[in-house]
């Protein structure tokens, strides 16, 4: 499974590139709308085209994923997920809600020590959805996927767990014809997520 063109994106400006060399005209300009819309409401997008802060590479590779499809949209870039799909903070597995802030099991926005984020009034602020990447992102582009079939890798000392996200879309998220990787029947990968496991390597 590699990517068309054998490189990593550079930046916003070459994934605009990619959706234009990719596209019709039609079809570029509502991906370049999904894109706006993204990073209007988080900043996810950028953040997941620049270089990943967590394993220094770009976003077509991070351990165990080698310039090839692309990751799921994650608040905080990087498609960590737990095992039931939600997303995780990259860097030490903490939820997280849908605009990258950690949150206690009740799902209020907390700081690292644990303590709730207030407002200047001094109230806990509420809370926000915490959604599945896989379908999440899936919701965003119009189609509908779910997690699939998934491949091990050692990384960080742990096992990784790589998790195709699966749909009978026939385009995949970096906008190229989609593969079939580990996804079950005819479906095929849109986007990908890791669980990162404590399991030794």
């Amino acid at each position: 499974m590699a990517d068309a063109s054998g490189e990593p994106a550079g930046g916003f400006g070459s994934a605009l590139d990619s959706l234009a060399a990719s596209s019709s005209r039609r079809g570029f300009l509502a991906r370049v709308g999904r894109l706006l819309a993204l990073a209007t409401a988080g900043g996810t997008v950028a953040r997941a085209l620049e270089p990943d802060s967590t394993d220094a590479h770009g976003y077509y590779y991070f351990c165990g994923h080698t310039f090839t499809t692309g990751s799921c949209v994650h608040p905080l870039g990087l498609p960590r997920i737990d095992v039931r799909g939600f997303p995780v903070r990259p860097s030490d597995g903490r939820p997280v809600d849908n605009l990258g802030r950690l949150t206690d099991p009740a799902g209020t926005p907390i700081r690292d020590d644990g303590t709730p984020i207030r407002d200047p009034d001094g109230r806990p602020l509420p809370p926000a959805p915490r959604t599945r990447v896989c379908e999440g992102t899936a919701k965003l582009y119009g189609i509908e996927a779910r997690l699939q079939g998934a491949w091990y890798r050692c990384c960080e000392g742990t096992v990784r767990k790589l998790w195709d996200c699966c749909s009978h879309h026939h385009e995949r998220i970096n906008g190229d014809a989609a593969v079939h990787g580990y996804c079950y029947g005819d479906q095929k990968v849109f986007c990908v997520t890791y669980v990162q496991t404590k399991t030794p390597c």
